[in-house]
């Protein structure tokens, strides 16, 4: 008689917790008891374990909503932005000297709000289709903008009206029990979401959805539906935190969730979340927010030291505390999110300790995880449509089906809006080329990103790279004292660094670009900062400066002057960096039309698997794109040190809104495939006259900068809206073909 062994698989993993949240349990407390040791002062209290908790509250709710969000294979990167924008509206709505409405009145349309940003994110990634990074990136900095707008950068508080509404300001404080209430309502939060993620219908639509959306479509999954209801459950759980933090502080600042995006992202990716959909639990994100909070904590709370100080010959001890400069913890978490992302695919579905531990045990090893379906991906190469279009077309419909012709008919039309508004300041040639100037940072970062997108990816980082490169520079100039070619040297090395990381995140580790490029924009933005001690560094050498002079100044410093006329009165007004980002743009516009290379950019990014099929070394084309933008990026930053004579930390902000929104007008796609370098410089063109217009003086009115931010957001979104569904699913032209086609039918009735 025979018999049949088998191997058993073991137990199915736990829904609601199993082995990584018991490694994570493990971890904080080996984490806090290292605390303790480096500050006992605060880590050895009870006090500092209760302000963990209080602060993990906020952080660890947000993050239950994060958790539907990226187990469905999307992404919220607005989370901080929408608590920030809730709580400042909460405190513009309540405080006596705003609006000072009713405490129910002011909760209630503080829902609404939530509500409509999550409903927006949705919707725009869903029915509209806009990718999900580029949909909640802007509304990060639209939220953003209207924060700064609404507080003018100051303050806003109304602790003595919150005295009459004791019941609801209670929530942020201690209750009889000896703990916060946000801790108790964090805790109903965080079981209510475990246990409809593991348990109920809804999450097993999220999994299906984040694993295979295509497979759940046929299973009859409305998956539309189900990432909409992810970003809305964001959405509230940000806008329960905002009031929370209302109720708490009795006050808002202009820096509520400043990098909180990253600080929710990385604590979700902790928790054993997939950053890839499929796979994550709420227990695991909650403790991933403890995990993260308490490494900020450590880090920003520092560890005490003792100093000698001499006062008249004499040595005396001094009790000190030991802080990490300005800007280093940003970098930490910045990294921090780019480890979190990796420790999914190397470490959890590779199940490396069960491996582990049952080699220990000398038992076969467990079976590994399902990495999920793969949607299938068209043949047709993306944009190739609008591009046939433009093939096609003859005489002045050959320029009007290009891709870029949107892109040069708004140049020209804001040109003539702004001759029209301000004809004195606009017709004056200084003041022309001053907005040429503008023109040229943007310029450069543009080129670079062109390629990037073109080869279907993203860089977010352009910006950072800008003032990493920047403060590098001036730091080798103000504080080492080096000469320029050498402060010009390490800038480009810095930049050139943090592209190397990008691409090899990226390219070498398979991550998606928009999460690397995330990371580095932290990392480089704080490494800005933690150069220059977070302050303004001036006064440099004039050779330096030349890099951003006009061309009659850089003459007259080699002793050379020009004869009076035509060429004389060109040569002071345009400037160094404006030719060398012309030569710049030509040598990039050859290389990605009329090379080898360019074709293989375009289709990396038109169709991936199709160019590997036909031998085109994909990796390396993403892996120099990549690197292209960093260059890019840190000219524009060494230029910007030597036109303004100084570096300033926030140097290059918003830069990244300006950059993608300049290549999707100028014809780029944001799925890849398509990218010109006129359409590009035209695109960059829009953006800077539309903010040249807004800052425009007209009959004593300029739109504040922070409202300008705004809507260079809502342009990103509309150009992206016209790539889909003009450029891409030709909307017009297939309305044009379904009218054509019912006219005859008409016709044919009245017979």
């Amino acid at each position: 008689m025979e018999f049949t062994t088998t191997t058993s698989l073991g137990r199915a993993p736990p829904q609601l917790v199993g082995g990584w949240e018991a490694g994570l349990l493990i971890f904080l407390a080996l984490l806090y008891f290292g605390g303790a040791l480096v500050n006992p002062a605060f880590f050895g209290s009870t006090e500092a374990l209760h302000a963990l908790l209080r602060d993990t509250s906020r952080v660890g709710i947000i993050a239950v909503g994060m958790t539907f969000v990226i187990a469905n294979r999307d992404i919220d990167l607005s989370v901080g932005s929408t608590y920030g924008l809730v709580a400042v509206v909460f405190a513009r709505l309540f405080a006596p000297s705003f609006l000072d409405f009713e405490l129910i009145t002011s909760a209630i349309l503080c829902a609404l709000l939530g509500t409509v940003i999550g409903l927006a994110n949705g919707v725009l990634v869903t029915i509209l289709k806009v990718p999900a990074f580029i949909a909640t990136l802007t509304m990060l900095f639209i939220g953003r903008g209207f924060v700064l707008a609404l507080t003018h950068g100051q303050a806003i508080y109304y602790s003595d009206k919150a005295k009459g509404y004791a019941l609801f300001f209670h929530l942020g404080e201690t209750n009889v029990f000896g703990f916060n209430n946000q801790i108790a309502i964090f805790a109903v939060v965080a079981i209510l979401g475990a246990c409809v993620l593991a348990k109920t219908r809804w999450g097993y639509e999220t999994f299906a959805t984040g694993g295979n959306e295509q497979a759940a479509i046929y299973a009859g999954i409305r998956t539309r539906w189900v990432r909409i209801r992810a970003y809305l459950i964001s959405a509230l759980c940000a806008t329960l935190a905002a009031l929370l933090s209302a109720a708490q502080d009795k006050g808002v600042t202009p820096l509520y969730g400043v990098s909180w995006e990253l600080t929710i992202i990385a604590s979700v990716i902790i928790g054993g979340a997939s950053i890839l959909g499929g796979r994550g639990r709420v227990i695991g994100s909650c403790l991933g927010s403890a995990v993260v909070v308490l490494i900020d904590k450590v880090l920003r709370e520092g560890w005490p030291i003792t100093r000698i100080v001499v006062i008249d010959g004499e040595s005396i001890a001094v009790g000190a505390k030991f802080t990490l400069p300005a800007g280093a913890v940003l970098v930490f978490l910045g990294l921090l999110l780019v480890v979190a992302v990796l420790i999914e695919p190397y470490l959890i579905r590779r199940q490396v300790a069960a491996r582990l531990w049952a080699w220990l045990r000398g038992r076969p090893p467990p079976p590994a995880y399902e990495m999920g379906g793969v949607a299938l991906e068209g043949v047709q190469t993306k944009g190739a449509m609008a591009t046939d279009m433009a093939l096609s077309a003859t005489g002045l419909g050959s320029f009007l089906a290009r891709r870029d012709a949107l892109a040069i008919i708004l140049t020209a039309v804001l040109w003539l809006t702004g001759v029209a508004l301000r004809p004195d300041y606009w017709w004056n040639l200084s003041n022309t080329f001053a907005i040429l100037l503008n023109y040229t940072e943007l310029a450069l970062i543009t080129v670079g990103l062109s390629y990037v997108i073109a080869a279907g990816d993203i860089d977010l980082s352009v910006g950072a790279v800008l003032a990493l490169a920047g403060s590098t520079a001036a730091y080798f100039l103000k504080v080492v004292g080096a000469d320029p070619l050498t402060a010009v040297t390490m800038g480009l090395l810095a930049g050139m660094a943090a592209g190397f990381v990008n691409a090899v995140v990226t390219v070498g580790f398979k991550l998606p670009a928009f999460v690397a490029t995330l990371g580095m924009f932290y990392i480089a933005r704080g490494l800005a900062a933690w150069f220059v001690a977070g302050q303004q560094l001036t006064g440099w050498p004039e050779g330096y400066n030349l890099l951003g002079r006009k061309v009659n100044d850089v003459l007259l410093h080699f002793g050379l002057w020009l004869p009076s006329g035509s060429i004389r009165t060109v040569a002071e007004v345009v400037s160094v960096q404006t030719i060398w980002m012309f030569f710049v743009a030509l040598i990039a516009g050859i290389v990605l039309a009329y090379t080898p290379f360019g074709l293989k950019v375009c289709a990396t990014g038109g169709n991936i698997r199709a160019a590997a099929y036909a031998g085109i070394n994909t990796n390396r084309v993403r892996f120099v794109a990549l690197m292209l933008s960093a260059l890019c990026a840190s000219m524009a930053g060494i230029i910007n040190v030597a036109y303004f004579r100084s570096f300033n930390p926030v140097a290059g902000q918003f830069r990244e809104l300006d950059a993608i929104a300049s290549v999707i007008i100028g014809g780029g796609s944001i799925f890849g495939g398509y990218g010109t370098m006129i359409g590009a410089l035209a695109g960059a063109a829009v953006i800077t006259l539309v903010r040249a217009l807004l800052q425009l003086n007209v009959q004593g009115f300029s739109m504040p900068q922070h409202w300008i931010n705004v809507f260079i957001g809502v342009i990103l979104i509309v150009a992206v809206l016209i790539d889909i569904w003009v450029r891409q699913t030709n909307i017009f032209g297939r309305l044009r073909t379904r009218l054509a086609r019912r006219a005859p039918t008409r016709d044919g009735t009245h017979d």
